[in-house]
């Protein structure tokens, strides 16, 4: 039979039990919850569907019930108590169906007989179920329960102690409320007296028990002043670490680590320990608990370690103790090496570390938070260097952690995931601390895997973001983005150290699903979530593609809804006030008004009887025949108001079974009929404002639609301008990896620019050299132009006395045809002189040397004009002597 078709029958059966409590139904009853015992329904009873809820609802109704016999009672007990160590289904069994206020009306209803074994069984269960879980104050019988267990404490029956005990510790461990009532009962000193008491008691048990409720109710008191003064306290240590060590039961021990907990929250006693001369042996020996297979130990082995790492000097001295033996270094496969050297506390706390995700969850957290708390004392104290063997053994397999689940359809899963990530990244943050380790750190742990881990939560977070947003899904969404966050902190931290990691970083803090993070943790009331996402945030910012407008809408919305929860809690606690001052708690007793009613008609009926027999009337028969018919009358009355009676008191009975939880839904009803009034109200007047801008739309209709047309071409532009931004991001990877290949070149032509700019500078120091003798030169061509413009006068006279002697050569015809003959050439080869002169003037400014052929040149041209000048003496000669005379003078000139 499956699980559904087996509920639907218990269901059933619960029904037909309420019509009609006959034994066979309640056998039928019992039968039928032994079968649903023996199958394993516990993730469908308490899924919160309406099947099990009923089912639920109904046992408890029936467990509640004064007139059930108590074999059906234990039986449903029974089955409830399998779930009473689970951690959500023993939660649902406290908040949501109230069990505790349902074992305290059955323990309230048998107060008279504490020895009957359904006391004991709802004691025993009660101490399982109220455990690490803090009362509500609204639990019916609460008060009844705590003057039950004062006053049996003192009971001869030791497993009555024991659970009363146990139940009064769970109680009063904070919990202001139960304690102020225990303080305020008259026999409080008789209580105080009777657990002083039990410290002498020979089980160990109890003596934890009684040593528990004593710190809860006195440690702050005169009482427990003198009970935990430095005196006694080293005994309590003592006895407390060898109960911790070499307990008789794991119950004895998680009660006996939580009491030692509470007593390192004063700090009066945190020094006594300090000071305790055997707390490195006491140590060493709880340590040696690590190496146990039972994970319940190893977690509260852990919690007490973890508590005392809270005391600065403790946590040193557990630091040194864990962390100072040598770690060897194993193989990547090597895990059963990890506990095989069981010595070692070190390699103990590493393999509750690698426990699997479906393991013991509270025994990983623990251990990853000891973990944290070692390496920040390890590193504030300089012990970076010999932990470091150990820290690359860590490293190896805590990374492992981070790889997303095979499977994270589960919603359970994925949060168990998140919540071990979130305490690995805190490791992995404290470690990034140092210089020796974060360089460990950069080296074995990929930019993918935080890339990976990121873009799987934010995804999740999206999808819960666009559901339904109940309380579980917001919870869930707030552990996811815690993740990330402390994600992205390491990233930050790690990405100067490693390649691509930055580039990752950045990428991952323009994307648009980044949002619910960061304003999730912005609006939180946690001040290291909002220092982290301002952190975050100042990063971010300035990037281009950073979402700051979907940002702030989205801090606004989760303020409105913070608002929102805080108005609905203030309601729902108003309407509760005002249905306990309505509707008071109901007792299951028996009601006296009816029976009084028919004990005062019977009286009234007497006594007109008896006026009667005092009246002398002659009719006396026929008067006592009606009064007969009356009494007849009245008789089958009163049998008819028996039964009425018998059938009120059963619905008395069952409406003070159901009145707690008419409660709670009449909370709830008038919580939401309130919240729906004030949207109705709401919506009215948005109806009348809106009724008011519709006119103002209609006329806007128009005009949205040329809007939405132009809209919907700017939404292809932008849809085209999306493609291009989707090229240009591959353009843009592209030029990424031609810019490092850029850079590179970079390098190399500053090293070329630099052997150029040398080179430079000593052809500038050569350029000013050739610039002083260019001046040099052309000073010196200057000087030369001079000499030839003095050539240039001297020719031009030459020329005019040569002119005053052709009149004279004209007298002489023959010998004029010669000389003009001779003076053509002579001209012609002046020409070429001149001509020569000129070009010599031009090449003069550029080369220096052209000065010794003009001077060459010039040299031939005095030869030539002396030729001449030998020629035109000839031809002188050949006139008159005085001209010759003449003709000499000048030529000699």
């Amino acid at each position: 039979m499956d699980v559904s078709t087996c509920l639907k029958s218990l269901l059933l059966t619960i029904r037909q039990y309420r019509n009609n409590r006959s034994p066979l139904h309640a056998s039928q009853l019992q039968k039928h919850i032994e079968d649903v015992s023996g199958l394993k329904c516990e993730g469908v009873l308490f899924s919160g569907q309406v099947l099990p809820s009923e089912c639920l609802s109904g046992l408890m109704e029936v467990a509640g019930d004064p007139n059930t016999n108590h074999a059906l009672i234990g039986t449903i007990i029974s089955l409830l108590a399998q779930f009473a160590s689970d951690g959500e289904a023993k939660e649902a069994l406290h908040s949501s169906y109230n069990f505790t206020g349902t074992l305290a009306a059955i323990i309230h209803c048998n107060r008279t007989t504490p020895e009957e074994p359904l006391v004991l069984q709802c004691l025993n269960v009660l101490q399982r179920l109220t455990y690490n879980v803090r009362t509500l104050r609204c639990t019916s019988h609460i008060h009844e329960l705590i003057g039950f267990l004062m006053q049996h404490t003192q009971s001869n029956n030791d497993d009555i102690i024991k659970a009363c005990l146990g139940l009064m510790a769970n109680l009063c461990r904070h919990d202001i409320s139960v304690q102020t009532h225990i303080k305020s009962q008259s026999n409080v000193k008789a209580f105080y007296r009777a657990l002083i008491n039990f410290l002498g008691h020979n089980c160990l048990t109890v003596v934890v028990f009684a040593l528990s409720i004593l710190s809860s109710l006195t440690l702050n008191e005169e009482v427990g002043q003198k009970l935990f003064n430095a005196k006694n306290i080293h005994q309590t240590f003592q006895l407390i670490f060898n109960i911790t060590v070499n307990g008789d039961g794991t119950l004895t021990r998680n009660y006996a680590v939580d009491l030692l907990v509470d007593l390192l929250k004063n700090a009066k006693i945190a020094d006594y320990l300090a000071k305790y001369k055997h707390l490195s042996v006491c140590l060493s020996e709880v340590l040696g608990l690590l190496h146990s297979k039972d994970p319940d130990t190893a977690t509260k082995v852990l919690e007490l370690l973890v508590s005392l790492c809270s005391i600065p000097v403790l946590r040193k001295l557990v630091c040194e103790t864990v962390l100072r033996p040598p770690a060897p270094r194993l193989q990547p496969g090597a895990r059963k090496g990890v506990q095989a050297r069981g010595s070692e506390p070190s390699l103990a706390l590493l393999h509750w570390v690698t426990s699997p995700l479906d393991g013991p969850e509270q025994c990983y957290m623990q251990a990853l938070s000891l973990l944290a708390e070692l390496f920040e004392e390890a590193i504030d104290s300089s012990l970076s260097t010999p932990v470091q063997p150990f820290v690359e053994l860590l490293l190896q397999e805590v990374l492992v952690l981070l790889q997303s689940p095979e499977s994270t359809e589960g919603e359970q899963t994925l949060k168990q995931h998140c919540l071990r990530a979130g305490r690995v990244v805190d490791l992995l943050l404290v470690l990034s601390g140092d210089d020796i380790m974060r360089m460990l750190l950069s080296q074995r742990l990929r930019p993918e895997v935080c890339v990976s881990q990121v873009e799987l939560l934010l995804s999740y977070s999206q999808d819960l973001t666009g559901s339904t947003r109940t309380t579980s899904n917001y919870q869930l969404s707030q552990v996811c983005s815690e993740v990330v966050l402390k994600t992205l902190e390491l990233m930050s931290h790690l990405r100067q150290h490693m390649p691509d990691m930055e580039t990752s970083f950045y990428r991952i803090l323009q994307d648009q699903r980044m949002v619910t993070p960061l304003s999730l943790a912005l609006t939180s009331n946690c001040r290291e979530h909002v220092q982290m996402a301002l952190h975050i945030l100042f990063e971010a910012a300035p990037l281009p593609d950073f979402p700051s407008i979907i940002l702030g809408d989205s801090i606004a919305a989760n303020n409105a809804y913070h608002q929102r929860e805080t108005e609905l809690s203030v309601q729902s606690s108003s309407v509760s006030e005002d249905i306990g001052k309505n509707f008071p708690i109901a007792h299951v007793e028996p009601s006296g008004s009816a029976y009084n009613s028919i004990d005062s008609l019977i009286e009234k009926l007497q006594n007109g009887v008896e006026f009667q027999e005092k009246v002398k009337d002659v009719h006396m028969s026929e008067i006592i025949d009606v009064y007969e018919q009356k009494l007849s009358a009245l008789a089958c009355k009163e049998s008819r108001l028996q039964d009425l009676l018998e059938a009120k008191a059963l619905a008395l009975s069952q409406a003070d079974r159901l009145i707690a939880q008419y409660r709670c839904q009449r909370a709830q009803a008038e919580a939401e009929a309130r919240k729906l009034g004030s949207l109705l109200k709401d919506t009215e007047r948005r109806k009348e404002d809106l009724q008011s801008v519709f006119s103002d739309q209609l006329l806007e209709v128009e005009r949205l639609k040329s809007d939405s047309q132009q809209l919907l071409e700017h939404n292809r532009r932008l849809q085209t301008v999306a493609d291009q931004h989707q090229e240009l991001k591959g353009t843009y990877n592209q030029l990424l990896s031609r810019y490092d290949k850029s850079e590179g070149m970079l390098k190399e032509l500053q090293a070329a620019h630099i052997s150029l700019t040398q080179q430079a500078e000593g052809l500038r120091k050569t350029n000013e050299g050739l610039k002083l003798q260019l001046d040099r030169t052309l000073a010196e061509l200057s000087d030369k132009e001079q000499q030839i413009k003095g050539l240039k006068t001297d020719v031009q006279e030459k020329e005019r006395n040569i002119s005053g002697l052709q009149n004279d050569i004209i007298k002489q015809d023959e010998q004029i045809c010669e000389m003009e003959e001779n003076i053509t050439i002579l001209r012609k080869e002046l020409n070429k002189t001149e001509q020569a002169r000129k070009d010599a003037s031009i090449k003069a400014s550029s080369l220096e040397l052209q000065k010794s052929q003009i001077e060459a040149k010039l040299e031939k041209l005095e030869e030539e004009l002396g030729k001449h000048t030998h020629m035109i003496a000839m031809i002188h000669s050949l006139s008159s002597g005085k001209l010759k005379g003449d003709a000499t003078a000048n030529l000699s000139l």
